[in-house]
């Protein structure tokens, strides 16, 4: 059995809807023993999240694709992390309906992001359930997101399942990459 990680949760939030799915998250973790710190992304350095051998990082997308704010501001300090001994799970926000050709490309902006700080990134989830045109964080054959995609516009109904599958399924893939290590 594997030590339990001390998880480090870290969101940017302009109406507060990724905050509050981030707290489904923690929840959810914590149900499986897991201690989760909830940060906004105005609170952390890359030292901050050096800390962590588990993060997850969420973060909205505003309008045609557009990146939250706090998280632009972060951008620099995030490539400044060394996080190759870590393992990131992502989650976004968006509107299917209003931003079919943009849904969650704020997430595909931070993946990359994270990729380049050497992170493993896992989490991915499945598109068959959306009706999304175009997204920044679709996999090559658009069969995946790059992390947990929540609309919380057009299906605000199946926000807490989509969280309670999601969360089982990275602390599986959590465990399987500590157990590599």
């Amino acid at each position: 059995m594997t030590k339990l990680a001390h998880i480090g949760l870290v969101f940017g939030t302009d109406t507060g809807n990724t905050e509050e799915v981030g707290g489904k998250i923690a929840k959810a973790l914590r149900a499986y023993g897991y201690t989760v710190d909830m940060m906004n992304v105005t609170e952390v350095t890359s030292v901050t999240l050096q800390q962590y051998k588990f993060l997850i990082m969420g973060i909205p997308t505003w309008d045609f694709g557009g990146i939250q704010e706090d998280w632009e501001d972060f951008e620099a300090d995030l490539q400044l992390a060394d996080l190759s001994e870590a393992v990131v799970a992502l989650y976004g926000l968006g509107d299917q309906r209003g931003y079919g050709d943009y849904f969650v490309d704020a997430m595909g902006w931070l993946y990359e992001r994270v990729l380049a700080t050497g992170a493993e990134v896992v989490g991915h989830w499945p598109t068959q359930s959306y009706n999304v045109a175009a997204s920044l964080a679709f996999n090559e054959n658009k069969t995946e997101f790059c992390g947990l995609a929540i609309d919380e516009d057009q299906q605000f109904e199946l926000t807490d399942s989509r969280v309670q599958a999601w969360v089982k399924q990275i602390v599986a893939e959590y465990q399987r990459c500590a157990l590599a290590s």
